[in-house]
């Protein structure tokens, strides 16, 4: 599948407008890098940044994409650590709820975006894989799918700003993010076989049908129809790009409580794997721990006093 788009007018000239969001800063020459979003406690940009190539996956951007989410998901700052109670006996599937540890100033919501506008990701470099063996092509295949796989499973909501082409494993790193933005000129074709867990998230996001008529057909789709198929979930305004967006969609999540988050999300992601009773066993191990947090407390005590909660994450 392949996310394109078809014109880019003027977007450079609004992106500079809208906080220079797209100049790198303090990344050096990273080819993948973690940045704070001003003025935006709690959200932060996973970049992508090899403009020249169009962000296409190399070896090391892969290898620098793989420690930015390993930085995300073990934050050092993240201290206390909530213990969550067994499940009960009757539980038919063996489940290992998470600990919840407290978020002080770490990441509560991760945006993965292009350093440049025009381009998502390219997907494969092509280039740097004809001068590869064979047991070089597997091993980065191997540890692709380990990124995409830390990616699904960060214990924070992600959100994939697609500004610009997203084609082979870069709509499939989209795929592995929780929301999609598209911009409004993208385009969205099922041109390339999604071999690195693209036939599988694809499936369990759109069902086995329309999955199907996606990858076998390659048809190319308008940002709208990628909407209404349900590959991506919001698209941007005709005056804002996708990353303005889904920074406005970062910020309604990161509102709410860290840790009830957190627990959300491990509490959604299980349901594809275990059964319905199972899955309430788990929600309610999920919440358990968060009745003894310090968020719940602040949050009664906000809405007594009819001010909006402030929440730490522990």
């Amino acid at each position: 599948m392949i996310l394109t788009a078809t014109r880019i007018s003027l977007k450079s000239v609004r992106y500079a407008r809208a906080g220079r969001r797209f100049i790198q800063t303090g990344a050096g020459s990273a080819e993948a890098y973690l940045e704070p979003v001003h003025d935006r406690p709690g959200i932060t940009s996973l970049l992508l940044n090899r403009p020249k190539a169009k962000n296409a996956i190399s070896l090391r951007l892969l290898k620098e994409l793989q420690e930015c989410l390993d930085t995300v998901q073990f934050d050092k700052r993240s201290v206390v650590r909530l213990r969550v109670p067994p499940l009960p006996a009757h539980t038919c599937v063996t489940l290992h709820p998470p600990s919840y540890p407290a978020i002080r100033n770490s990441t509560r919501v991760l945006i993965v975006r292009s350093s440049t506008p025009g381009s998502f990701c390219a997907g494969a470099d092509l280039i740097e894989r004809a001068s590869m063996s064979k047991a070089q092509v597997d091993r980065f295949l191997i540890d692709l799918r380990r990124a995409l796989g830390t990616l699904e499973n960060l214990p924070v909501p992600t959100v994939a700003a697609v500004d610009g082409p997203a084609l082979g494993g870069g709509l499939e790193m989209a795929l592995a993010c929780d929301l999609r933005v598209a911009d409004r000129p993208a385009r969205d074709q099922a041109g390339d076989h999604p071999w690195r867990g693209g036939t599988q998230r694809l499936t369990r996001l759109l069902g086995v049908a329309k999955a199907k008529n996606l990858i076998f057909t390659a048809r190319t789709l308008s940002a709208q129809e990628a909407m209404d198929f349900g590959v991506v979930d919001y698209v941007s305004d005709p005056d804002s790009s996708a990353y303005d967006r889904a920074l406005q969609l970062a910020q309604e999540i990161s509102a709410n409580a860290p840790l009830a988050l957190r627990a959300a999300k491990q509490a959604i992601s299980r349901v594809p794997d275990v059964g319905f009773e199972s899955g309430l066993d788990f929600e309610r191990a999920s919440y358990e721990p968060l009745l003894h947090s310090q968020d719940r407390l602040e949050a009664l005590q906000a809405f007594k006093e009819k001010r909006a909660p402030i929440f730490k994450g522990e």
